[in-house]
């Protein structure tokens, strides 16, 4: 079992920064890929970053060259750093991982955190 606990949402106007936290605790050992993921009101949820256990990272194409997604593993923690905001960046943010390949992968999800980007 892995446990992940978002921070770091809040309000901020467009243009400004925010860097989410998400703390990771349990199965970490067996953590091979984190990411980020958001849902705005009335839209699904969709990928923001992708890190992988190598230390590759994948954006969405909306988030290339604003976001950044980095791994401190000597304190468990996934972040995202978030740049130029965009009022359409408003969303809950999630964080997840992933443990196991195959039939045995299973996915860990955060509660969320609100991120509200005002125009």
């Amino acid at each position: 079992q892995v446990q992940l606990v978002e921070s770091g949402g809040g309000l901020v106007q467009a243009g400004g920064s925010l860097r989410l936290s998400c703390a990771t605790s349990g199965s970490i050992f067996s953590i091979n890929t984190m990411a980020w993921h958001r849902q705005a009101p009335g839209k699904q949820r969709e990928p923001v970053a992708t890190i992988y256990s190598d230390g590759s990272t994948n954006y969405a194409d909306s988030m290339k060259g604003r976001f950044t997604i980095s791994r401190d593993n000597a304190k468990n923690t996934l972040y995202l750093q978030m740049n130029s905001l965009k009022p359409e960046d408003t969303a809950v943010y999630y964080c997840n991982a992933a443990t196991g390949y195959g039939i045995r992968r299973s996915v860990y999800w955060g509660q969320g955190t609100q991120v509200t980007v005002s125009s």
